[in-house]
């Protein structure tokens, strides 16, 4: 644990130290608040509430997968990380680090959303229901850590920027998080149950409210973690094949 820390630390740095990493996770979920959900639903305290965990989810979205599917592939080209592949310690302190600072990282990517819902919309929790989303952003925060593993372990570093760029937004639009639960077109409503996004947003509409999540859509998102821890170990082990025989 103490060695998790340690790589937690390094890579939070690593981070802080160019802020326009931070700054860029945050940047399309706050400026959808502004955009799309102040002026269109920000005095319905139902409709702000559930916007907000749909803003919440966009921002978990895009800070792992961009900070995972860039971030690792990035790393792979730099000397220092076969050096550390090669210490005794094994890979599971560089994960666990690498997961903790992307915690971090997702909680401060979320705060201008939360703090846009707070001054700028009707959208209104209790304390519990705070404290309950603050936890499943921990849980859906899981398929698009994987995701942005596979990308990043799987491709170099110019291929993994455009195809997280081509994965983020279908992801976003056909997971309905740009609109409301019911308000979705035809479309939407026929794909998003299939897309991890959907699953992952249910779960946070019924942590902020009375929402009862799509039983298809929960047993989807289950099947994407599976899904994609499989892609996830099979690229670090095929990235670890080519360069470390």
């Amino acid at each position: 644990m103490t060695l998790a820390l340690v790589h937690a630390r390094y890579q939070l740095l690593e981070i802080i130290r160019i802020p326009v990493a931070v700054f860029g996770s945050a940047f399309f979920p706050a400026a959808s608040m502004l955009f799309f959900v102040v002026p269109f639903a920000g005095d319905d305290p139902v409709g702000a509430t559930y916007a907000t965990a749909a803003m919440v989810t966009f921002a978990v979205m895009s800070a792992n997968i961009f900070q995972y599917g860039i971030g690792v592939a990035e790393d792979r080209a730099q000397p220092w990380n076969p050096y550390t592949r090669t210490l005794p310690a094994g890979p599971a302190p560089r994960f666990a680090g690498r997961i903790l600072a992307g915690l971090v990282l997702t909680y401060l990517s979320m705060l201008p959303v939360v703090v846009i819902a707070a001054v700028a919309t009707s959208a209104r929790v209790s304390a519990a229901q705070f404290l309950l989303a603050a936890g499943t952003v921990a849980v859906v925060s899981v398929p698009f850590t994987l995701m942005g593993l596979a990308i990043g372990y799987a491709l170099p570093s110019k291929a993994a920027i455009v195809v997280a760029q081509i994965l983020f937004f279908p992801l976003a639009f056909g997971g309905g998080l740009l609109s409301g639960p019911d308000d979705a077109p035809g479309f939407i409503k026929a794909v998003a149950p299939y897309l991890p996004t959907r699953g992952a947003v249910e779960l946070m509409w019924a942590a902020v409210g009375d929402w009862r999540p799509d039983p298809l859509a929960m047993v989807m998102l289950g099947v994407w973690v599976v899904v994609l821890a499989a892609l996830a170990g099979w690229a670090y082990r095929r990235d670890e094949g080519r360069r470390f025989r």
